[in-house]
């Protein structure tokens, strides 16, 4: 656990502590009693979707769980349970952050070993492996940012061998809003894109199916209570719009893209899908590995709407991440995903997410609930440690074993792309974010690229 964890901790952080769900106990669980993520599910066929919590393999069912937890408890916790019980998680997010902290208490109480609601809330208990999760709720708008630095220079330095970083890199956190519309819950499948191509500077472009296709590791955070239009959101005030966090693939066409991009930057190349995990991790369940902004020495001080004392000791926060690639013939034969990359979110990023809000609205842009800032890729330091095909075969030209005789520059129809996280710290209990997944489908129709 890290030292500037301590001043928001409470009782739900104790690693000691086991629910009555007895997978939440196990070492390796995702989600433990210390976890606690929100999403919405669908259990039936025809059924509205639901709000629920992760524990151990199971969903606790909100709709029917609420009214139990509602027993007894003060103004506050009764006014916020209200939305989750409708199934209505984004009112449950524009609440703010008493009102998560309440539930998110109430919760841990209820489903912990000695519990006295166990026999009730044990029939609200509905295996994960028998809903289908979806988006946990409405995304209005959706803006990609840059933040990984090693990925910023790696990609740079095969675009600009001279001058890897743009002069305004390490000034201001660069980002594009990206298309809400074509975000997806883990596990929907990705049809892989059209777009204009070009073979030659001397040549006309041409529709084609994108021919290097690729990956993005990344975490999405999602925003909770927004801000006015025309009202900045002070740094030291950021986490208080911040509800949670996810895993977040930004699917790529690279040679639509290096066509397309200039002068107004990504388009169709990154327009046709976003993945995302369905469950979002609190900042309240992540407060035990919160860690130092690090940065290397000599690099300037960031303008003062972008610093802060509390951002630079315990802005970051220490998290694992992991890619992996199961392709279509590995499935046949039955081997398992290949591991491509792990990486660490507070050694890749070189902005924090208060700072991503801070300046977002630093010109009046009013975020609203549920809108989603996705990190940019997270790449490690080492080539080995990249969150993109890009970068791990060098712009395609140094493919990537996969398996026995198998290698990958850029992705193949039938390929599924995994991305994992979790954090784990000396004194706090392991948490996770589940899977990111998704698997290419064929184009479409349209000409395919030579």
């Amino acid at each position: 656990m890290t030292a500037c964890s301590q001043r928001d901790l409470d009782s739900s952080h104790d690693p000691g502590l086991l629910s009555w769900v007895d997978s939440a106990n196990r070492p390796d669980a995702d989600f433990p009693l210390q976890n606690l993520p929100f999403g919405r599910y669908i259990g039936a066929a025809g059924e509205a979707a639901r709000a629920g919590v992760a524990i151990g393999d199971q969903v606790l069912d909100l709709s029917r769980a609420a009214p139990l937890l509602a027993q007894h408890a003060d103004a506050l916790l009764q006014a916020a349970l209200r939305p989750l019980q409708a199934g209505d998680l984004q009112g449950f997010m524009a609440l703010g952050r008493a009102s998560w902290r309440a539930v998110r208490l109430a919760l841990s109480q209820a489903l912990r070993s000695d519990s006295r609601q166990r026999e009730d809330l044990a029939r609200c208990l509905v295996a994960q492996s028998a809903v289908r999760m979806q988006l946990p709720c409405r995304i209005g708008d959706y803006t990609d940012f840059y933040s990984g630095i090693h990925h910023a220079t790696a990609v740079g330095r095969l675009l600009r061998p001279d001058q890897p970083l743009m002069p305004n890199y390490k000034w201001l956190p660069v980002g594009y809003h990206g298309r809400a519309s074509s975000i997806v819950a883990s596990g929907q499948a990705v049809r892989r894109p059209l777009g204009q191509l070009r073979a030659g500077a001397e040549q006309p472009p041409r529709l084609a199916a994108s021919r290097r296709l690729d990956f993005e590791l990344e975490l999405g955070a999602y925003i909770g209570p927004g801000n006015p239009q025309g009202e900045a959101v002070d740094i030291e005030h950021a986490h208080a719009h911040l509800f949670g966090v996810c895993l977040l693939n930004d699917w790529s066409a690279r040679d639509v893209q290096a066509w397309e991009y200039q002068p107004l930057g990504p388009f169709l190349a990154k327009s046709f899908a976003t993945s995302v995990s369905p469950w979002i991790v609190t900042l309240d369940a992540l407060e035990p590995f919160r860690t130092a902004l690090v940065r290397p020495s000599g690099d300037a001080p960031s303008l003062p709407y972008l610093s802060s004392r509390h951002n630079s000791a315990c802005g970051a926060y220490d998290l694992q991440l992991e890619v992996w690639l199961h392709g279509e013939e590995a499935r046949r034969q039955g081997r398992p995903a290949v591991l491509l990359a792990r990486s660490n979110w507070a050694r890749a990023a070189y902005w924090t997410l208060a700072q991503l809000v801070a300046h977002h609205t630093c010109g009046g842009c009013n975020l609203q609930t549920g809108d989603l800032l996705g990190t940019g890729t997270l790449s490690g330091e080492q080539p080995e440690q990249a969150g993109s095909l890009l970068e791990l075969s060098q712009g395609g030209r140094s493919p990537v074993e996969v398996g026995p005789g198998e290698q990958r520059s850029f992705l193949l129809d039938g390929d599924t792309v995994i991305l994992r996280a979790w954090a784990q710290a000396e004194g706090a209990r392991r948490i996770g974010l589940g899977e990111c997944s998704g698997t290419v489908l064929p184009a479409a129709g349209g000409e395919v690229a030579a």
